[in-house]
């Protein structure tokens, strides 16, 4: 880190990559042979989140006890694998034990904090593991701490980056480091001001490389994972998904958004507005290639007008009626102030003369529509218009180019979903997208026929 001249790769492995020890070591081998990846950011082992986000929840003492043993599992089956390190063995034991110390505290009374610093640990273990993998193949690796670096605001659950603070303190911390050593840190997880845990929200160890790759002026931010890039669609719906070999920001922050998993949506923003192409590619065959995302100017060949239909699950529509809203001033701020009051993020909006639609995602949390609409805001919004609110919905994104601008398109497309119930569609606010909210059992035919439409 040492050398500013010096290409430097950031390489994020998910929690499939390492998974085990096998995918560990193939993992490894993947930053072996790219002498310029200098820092590698880990998800926790593929399993892990989801046992100790449920021991946050607060089970009973059996549950709580088969959990740990499950996670303990993982890590032995790692561990076993490795050279005898009692020092490895015993950090391990230490991190389990306070697993399970956690755990029981949650049992009493749950909170975001401490949800926070009990799920952290699944990075923690995965990262000291991967160092030890690393060093078993004769390569200088070294541990790091990723929350002396990682700062973030204290709204824990999904905490926002504090920029500035990042760079400055990445400065301090890494780039004075030995350049030979590969460091090995955590993604998903940072520090607020006063030390405590927090994490990005799931999926941020995608944002944790990017967010490094701008501070430290990355050369590349390579996305290891368990598919071979970003398709046409996700191939476990349509099986004659393509791979799209290269792909502009604005096409895949576009594809993120809307529910492509390959890449954490927020992932691209750091990579944005430092220009750091990013590499998406699979751990388990490395030599399939992959996608790399740049800026538009970076693609010598004419964008195409379709590059992918995507699918989000888990959408909750919101429909809020009122006759005061007829030729009336103040009433979409009116409700939006409520909402925002009340930390709801609005997705899609469409209005008519008495009423507002507005989409609220809870793909990617632990929760749904019914407990983010808390009785708190649906008394306050009844006071100023009639709410409805519909869930078990999806959410099917058509995007492209010049899709506000191309004749005949629409008719190409809507002429598709005649056999289908479309609550609500979105089309003009972007050249990037179409957009059809659905009943969820629909969406996997609707994306499959699309799919065929216009890439088959």
């Amino acid at each position: 880190m040492s050398n500013p001249n010096q290409p430097c790769v950031i390489a994020k492995f998910g929690g499939t990559s390492v998974a085990d020890y096998q995918a560990m070591s193939n993992s490894a081998n993947i930053v072996i042979a790219n002498p310029n990846v200098k820092v590698v950011v880990l998800s926790a082992s593929a399993g892990v989140t989801n046992l100790l986000v449920a021991l946050a929840e607060g089970r009973d003492a059996e549950i709580r006890k088969q959990h740990i043993a499950k996670l303990q599992a993982i890590q032995y089956n790692i561990l076993e694998q490795l050279p005898e390190n009692p020092a490895l063995r015993e950090e391990i034991d230490r991190v389990i034990s306070n697993i399970a110390a956690l755990s029981e505290a949650a049992s009493l009374a749950t909170s975001a904090a401490l949800t926070d610093e009990l799920v952290c640990h699944g990075e923690l273990m995965s990262s000291r593991l991967f160092v030890e993998v690393l060093k078993e193949k004769q390569r200088n690796a070294v541990w790091f701490d990723v929350r002396k670096v990682m700062r973030t605001d204290s709204k824990f659950g999904k905490a926002a980056p504090k920029v500035d603070e990042i760079k400055q303190l990445c400065c301090a911390h890494i780039k004075s480091l030995n350049g030979s050593q590969i460091i090995v840190t955590q993604g998903f997880i940072g520090s607020e001001h006063t030390g405590k845990t927090t994490t990005l929200g799931r999926g941020g160890s995608d944002y944790t490389a990017a967010l490094l790759g701008e501070a430290l002026n990355a050369t590349q931010i390579d996305i290891w994972t368990d598919v071979a890039g970003i398709y046409t669609t996700d191939p476990r719906i349509a099986e004659n998904a393509k791979r799209i070999d290269d792909i502009t920001f604005a096409e895949a922050a576009e594809m993120a958004t809307f529910g492509a998993k390959v890449l954490h949506p927020a992932t691209l923003v750091p990579a944005v507005r430092s220009n750091i192409p990013v590499f998406v590619g699979s751990s388990k065959a490395p030599h399939d290639g992959g996608t790399i995302v740049y800026n538009a100017h970076s693609i010598k060949s004419e964008l195409p007008l379709f590059r992918a239909v995507t699918l989000r699950r888990k959408q909750t529509l919101l429909t809020l009626n009122s006759l005061n809203m007829l030729h009336a001033q103040g009433f979409l701020a009116n409700v939006f102030a409520i909402l925002a009051k009340h930390n709801i993020s609005v997705d899609l909006v469409t209005t008519s003369e008495v009423s507002i639609a507005v989409t609220i995602d809870t793909a990617g949390t632990n929760t749904d529509g019914s407990s983010l609409l808390t009785k708190e805001l649906l008394d306050e919004l009844s006071k100023v218009c009639c709410v409805e609110v519909q869930e078990d919905l999806a959410l099917v994104a058509i995007i492209g180019n010049n899709l506000t601008t191309t004749k005949g398109m629409t008719k190409q497309i809507f002429g598709q979903l005649e056999q289908f119930s479309v609550r609500l569609a979105c089309f003009g606010a972007s050249t990037h997208n179409i957009c059809f909210l659905v009943k969820a059992h629909d969406a996997e035919n609707i994306v499959k026929i699309l799919h065929k439409t216009i890439f088959e």
